[in-house]
């Protein structure tokens, strides 16, 4: 059977309670706590809420007969559709119950072993990533020619991929270049929550998951969305207790942690090695997922989860890579990319595309004054942001002014003098 079939049996529609794999009383607590919370709701906003139509006439039936919930109906000729429900004396405090235990009210989880599954039957085997769509999402910057060679393999085969090298000359760039192309190709079905062990770990958020509109998203398990392959970027504010699951004392359900969120996309950690977590402890913590393609998260009850680690893991650091890490971790990650100042021809390339793009005209007396005074003269390092930072003070300073945009060696001196940090002594 392929792959796609495969997928089809996990994604295909729940007919009954039992189809949905999960302890009958999760699915009666969700109902329980969203009548609670919402009062008189119908047929259609618990099926929007939970989206599991095909189950809930089943479970409702017996809330009613169990006298949970009350029921009215609008009108006899449209059905069970039509039916309002409410808590009832006894269900009123079966809810509050529910509600100290948990607060979690949305879709219906879906077990862990069907999300593993399901993130590996869509992250197996290489991306058909081409060479000119790399060099396409890479247009925009003046890099060497090569370049895309060092990129396009991590990209396809979702190896983890580490850029390193001096600040300014876009790292970062590239990593969201890189994140916009694999978010572009196939889409990945995704679960808005999980359960294991009787808790629920909510998955889905709006930050980094963008939900495309499926045409078979009727016929399948309403549990699962079609999502744009995520993209997770942190930089310095990264904690260790980010990479754990999070479990919220007051709504009482766990948070997925930052790389279950990028599962099946990209997780770019930026300015690597500036996070109030030491580099070691989050290199130690990579160490396994990266060598196993599976990561292990403990709940509260001492139980632990194995969940796929299949996200393309992107490190950006301005540090030397060995005051980082030792030759052990590097050895799993295969890619490693050095991206440098570039040369004066590549600077100069890259100041006359910033102009073209800011309607900005290229003057070369004055780009040749910029290069002598406050390159050659401070035997000062090129680097690839500088052009595009100079230029926006150069725009700034010609509309506080009020006059046309154009270089000027002033205008170049003016920019500089604001832009560059001097060295100042005591």
């Amino acid at each position: 059977m392929s792959n796609n079939q495969l997928l089809e049996d996990i994604l295909a529609q729940p007919k009954s309670v039992e189809d949905l794999d999960i302890p009958q009383n999760i699915l009666i607590d969700i109902i329980l706590r969203l009548l609670y919370t919402e009062g008189n709701v119908d047929f259609r906003r618990i099926s929007q809420v939970m989206r599991v139509p095909h189950a809930l006439e089943q479970l409702l039936d017996w809330l009613r007969k169990e006298h949970l919930v009350e029921v009215s109906q609008l009108s006899a000729s449209h059905g069970p559709l039509n039916y309002i429900y409410k808590l009832s004396g006894p269900g009123e405090d079966r809810a509050r119950e529910s509600m100290e235990r948990c607060q979690y009210v949305g879709p219906v989880p879906v077990p862990v072993h069907r999300y593993h599954d399901a993130i590996e039957l869509q992250s197996t085997g290489p991306r058909l990533v081409k060479p000119a769509q790399i060099k396409k999402a890479l247009s925009d910057l003046v890099l060497p020619d090569d370049f895309h060679r060092k990129i396009g393999p991590a990209v396809n085969s979702a190896a983890s991929l580490f850029l390193y090298g001096p600040p300014g000359n876009g790292k970062t760039t590239i990593s969201m270049y890189i994140s916009q192309l694999i978010s572009g190709t196939d889409p990945i079905w995704l679960p808005y929550a999980l359960t294991a062990g009787g808790q629920i770990i909510q998955i889905y958020d709006r930050l980094f998951h963008q939900e495309i509109e499926a045409e078979q998203k009727g016929t399948l398990d309403g549990r699962w969305g079609l999502f744009k392959r995520p993209s997770v970027v942190v930089g310095g504010e990264l904690k260790i207790e980010s990479l754990d699951l999070r479990f919220d004392p007051l709504a009482k359900f766990y948070e997925a942690p930052l790389q279950l969120k990028a599962n099946g996309g990209v997780f770019i950690i930026d300015d690597f090695g500036r996070q109030q977590a030491s580099p070691i402890d989050l290199l130690n913590r990579w160490i396994m997922p990266l060598e196993n393609g599976v990561d292990f998260l403990r709940l509260r009850t001492g139980q632990t989860i194995i969940i796929p680690f299949r996200a393309l893991i992107i490190f950006c650091t301005n540090l030397d890579p060995y005051n980082l890490a030792d030759e052990a971790f590097f050895r799993r990650i295969q890619m490693k990319v050095g991206i440098f100042n570039p040369d004066e021809s590549r600077y100069k390339t890259i100041f006359q595309k910033v102009c073209q793009q800011m309607s900005i005209y290229f003057d070369e007396v004055c780009y040749d004054h910029l290069i002598v005074k406050w390159y050659r003269n401070d035997n000062r390092q090129f680097q690839a942001v500088h052009p595009r930072d100079l230029l926006i003070i150069i725009r700034a300073l010609c509309n506080y002014d009020d006059r046309e945009i154009h270089l000027t060696e002033e205008l170049i001196d003016e920019a500089c003098e604001i832009y560059f940090v001097k060295h100042t002594t005591p």
